[in-house]
């Protein structure tokens, strides 16, 4: 086969080091004095000294991707965008524990390397991490002929935060007549894409639609996962008690919620308390299902709940003015349904 072999069998080990080229400087962007090695070691070098000034510290990791919405960004050739919705994704699952967090490692893969491509993706993993003072340490960009397909990309993460042990928030303080509170979501984020994308296929992604406020369906699919995490900081800092939070990605608000509840406890949520974005109607209605599936499927415009006692709810709203009372707390006996939406 000669001296491009490997090239003949798929993999083209000078885009590879094209891509890596392109990503550089976005990736150091993201060091802070505490990374001690990155881009070209064999392993992303963090250091702890900061968390000796912690009673106990924790580490808390996640791992996770974006799922089908790179097919989106596929069909609207963008990919600025993806790798912010993973960073976000991940520092809010962290986040749900009261984690702060320090590092990121990116996975992309692909069946044929485009080291434009690759860039812009890792570029958004940077902006991503800028934003939350995370460093981006490290990744892996694999080039796998036969096991992607062609024009297809898969991209996953992986997040490390700390917290004091002290400062963990568990759940386990939640009680009945505690508030449900909302952050809005920015859209699906990353989850139901699967399901938009069969309901939305024989639509016009490109134009503007007079029932989604004048927006294209490519763009509000593409529109950033949002992170909370100035948010949370915000009101752990003005002594908010915040006995529970919900990150609400995969299985909707019907399976998320249940995550953070003690045994014996249930949770009402209300709709017409906050706005649903129009997306959800949208597919909907092209989809023919129920507003159950829906709310199991998809965020439905609440992205990130976050539980408080009663009398925590004004300064709660007071300090984040996005917060809406979308909910409450209530005993159940066994076997109760553990979220009612209604």
């Amino acid at each position: 086969m000669g001296d491009n072999a490997y090239k003949q069998a798929g993999v083209d080990i000078e885009a590879g080091q094209r891509a890596t080229s392109l990503m550089k400087e976005a990736v150091r962007s993201t060091y802070g004095p505490e990374v001690i090695s990155g881009i070209g070691a064999f392993g992303g070098m963090f250091s702890a000294a900061a968390l000796k000034n912690m009673a106990e510290p924790v580490l808390v990791a996640s791992t996770d991707g974006v799922g089908t919405k790179t097919m989106v960004a596929a069909k609207m050739g963008r990919w600025d965008t993806i790798g912010q919705d993973l960073v976000n994704h991940c520092i809010n699952d962290i986040l749900v524990a009261g984690a702060t967090p320090l590092f990121f490692l990116d996975y992309v893969a692909s069946s044929q390397l485009d080291p434009e491509q690759i860039a812009a993706v890792v570029g958004g993993c940077a902006v991503a991490c800028n934003a939350a003072g995370c460093a981006l340490l490290g990744g892996e960009t694999a080039e796998m002929p036969g096991v992607y397909q062609p024009g297809e990309l898969d991209l996953v993460g992986t997040i490390v935060g700390v917290l004091d042990r002290a400062q963990a928030i568990d759940g386990s303080g939640i009680a009945a007549g505690d508030v449900i509170l909302a952050l809005p979501s920015s859209g699906l984020h990353t989850n139901g894409y699967s399901l938009a994308r069969k309901a939305l296929a024989a639509l016009n992604w490109q134009e503007p639609r007079d029932d989604l406020n004048g927006a294209a369906i490519g763009d509000v699919l593409l529109a950033v996962h949002r992170s909370y995490l100035h948010e949370i900081t915000s009101l752990r800092e003005a002594g908010v008690d915040l006995r529970g939070l919900a990150h609400i990605t995969g299985g909707g608000v019907i399976d998320n919620l249940p995550r953070v509840l003690p045994d014996g406890f249930a949770a009402d949520i209300n709709r017409g308390t906050w706005a649903e974005p129009p997306i959800f109607t949208l597919i909907q209605a092209q989809a023919s299902v129920s507003a159950g599936e829906m709310f199991r499927a998809f965020n439905m415009g609440l992205g990130m709940l976050v539980i408080v006692p009663q009398d925590h709810v004004e300064q709660a709203q007071a300090t984040v003015s996005e917060l809406r009372v979308v909910g409450a707390i209530r005993s159940a006996a066994e076997g109760e349904e553990a979220v009612r939406v209604r």
